[in-house]
């Protein structure tokens, strides 16, 4: 098979590595891919935000299937040109990858089904906005309605910070001025991953995000500082309510609307008491939960998602070894605020690469034989291990061969879990 693959984030490199794994693939291509990528596959400079294009590459290069990994490409409707080409792709058309371009319209779709989430309200303007924050008061949660790579949201704890967060929304500062004004959902944040071929749903696997930006759970939301697989909070019986009550009714819902859902759906649960809530559908994996999914599944993920392209899910199983996967996000000092770019990172030619180890790429360009520093979050250290602990303790032994005096770590990844099965939760 030739395999286009669609993004340059750690996340692109992470499905690149698990794909190459697959001996159907013959070739793959990235585009535009990163310095990391460039390094196990063929990278394309393609703007995958103009359909035509991309549909005029594929069709070119004689493409057998197209898996988008980022959200924006599916919003511009990707999926649909490929599909009207004839071209088999992995990822929901532009209708269905509203679930995330809008919070709202999740909101509508919860709504329709009764599916628990948290009580909110939508704005498009910033007077009736404040008037509702002021009603209800703190700790809120704000969100800037359309896509916002991740940082459009605060949990705000005072209304002073949830004003300065609606001020921004609606100043443009994540683009589209529209807001959802959620209450406060308590528990334990994790995500739980389903492929969805319009019909069946197959569980795929569950993650748990580090979002602050500072150990502690301290600092500014980011894209995601680091991850590990699987979640402990996912114990079979909420991963069954979290299927019956909230997936499948949403997916039927897509389906009885004319829209049906076709590719990896994120869903980022809120557990309290064994009763897991919606905090959000993403319509694409995440980042960095991506890089320890695909550690853990490895070349199979290419018949996984072969399958739900083409509407074969039924006949699809998911075959997991007993075993864990943690991702460390090194950053850019700065991130997810101002930071420099072209540092110099050392140390990257002496880590392992292998099933058990290996450092993703998220933001890296190469130049005069070295790697620079191109992005906010620059590498996902990635390890697995038969315990968390293991995982652990080979990502930050990657962290630690690194040269890059620019960047910075959480050293807390994992602590939860860590903490709950008795282990140290810090890195010795």
């Amino acid at each position: 098979m030739n395999i286009l693959i669609l993004g340059g984030g750690g996340r692109e490199h992470a499905l690149a590595w698990a794909v190459l794994q697959n001996p159907k693939c013959d070739r793959l291509v990235v585009a535009p891919g990163n310095a990391g990528i460039e390094q196990i596959a063929e990278c394309a400079s393609l703007d995958i935000l103009d359909p035509a294009a991309v549909v005029g590459f594929a069709d070119e290069e004689s493409m057998d299937l197209v898996i988008v990994g980022p959200e924006a490409p599916l919003v511009a409707g990707v999926t649909d040109v490929l599909a009207d080409a004839g071209i088999a792709c992995f990822g929901p058309s532009r209708a269905a990858a509203q679930l995330e371009a809008s919070k709202g319209f999740t909101k509508e779709i919860c709504a329709a089904v009764g599916a628990p989430t948290a009580a909110y309200t939508r704005f498009d303007a910033l007077d009736p906005a404040l008037a509702d924050l002021r009603s209800r008061g703190a700790p809120i949660v704000i969100k800037a309605d359309g896509l916002a790579a991740g940082k459009g949201v605060t949990v705000a704890a005072t209304i002073d910070e949830a004003e300065a967060a609606l001020r921004d929304i609606f100043d443009g500062v994540h683009g589209r001025a529209e807001v959802v004004i959620e209450d406060l959902l308590t528990g334990e944040e994790a995500s739980f991953f389903c492929l969805v071929d319009g019909e069946t749903v197959l569980p795929l696997g569950t993650a748990q995000d580090h979002k602050r930006a500072h150990d502690g759970d301290a600092g500014p939301n980011t894209g995601g500082m680091g991850a590990y697989s699987p979640a402990p909070v996912m114990t079979p019986a909420v991963e069954r309510r979290a299927l019956e009550e909230i997936v499948k009714p949403c997916m039927a819902e897509m389906m009885r609307r004319g829209t049906p859902f076709r590719g990896v759906l994120f869903v980022g649960l809120m557990i309290e008491d064994g009763a897991p809530s919606l905090v959000e559908f993403n319509t694409r994996f995440g980042d960095p939960e991506c890089q320890c999914l695909m550690m853990r599944l490895g070349g199979q993920v290419l018949d996984l998602l072969q399958a739900c392209a083409a509407g074969q899910l039924g006949d699809a199983k998911v075959r997991w070894a007993d075993d864990h996967a943690m991702c460390v996000v090194m950053a850019a000092e700065g991130y997810p605020g101002r930071y420099e770019k072209g540092e110099a990172i050392g140390g990257l030619g002496d880590l392992p690469d292998d099933s058990f180890a290996t450092c993703f790429h998220a933001g890296t360009r190469r130049e005069a034989g070295q790697f620079l520093s191109v992005g906010g979050r620059v590498l996902g250290l990635t390890a697995r291990g038969a315990s968390l602990a293991q995982a652990r303790e080979r990502a930050y032994a990657m962290v630690d061969a690194i040269d890059w005096p620019g960047g910075r770590v959480r050293r807390d990844i994992g602590w939860r879990a860590l903490q709950d099965s008795g282990s140290p939760s810090q890195p010795t």
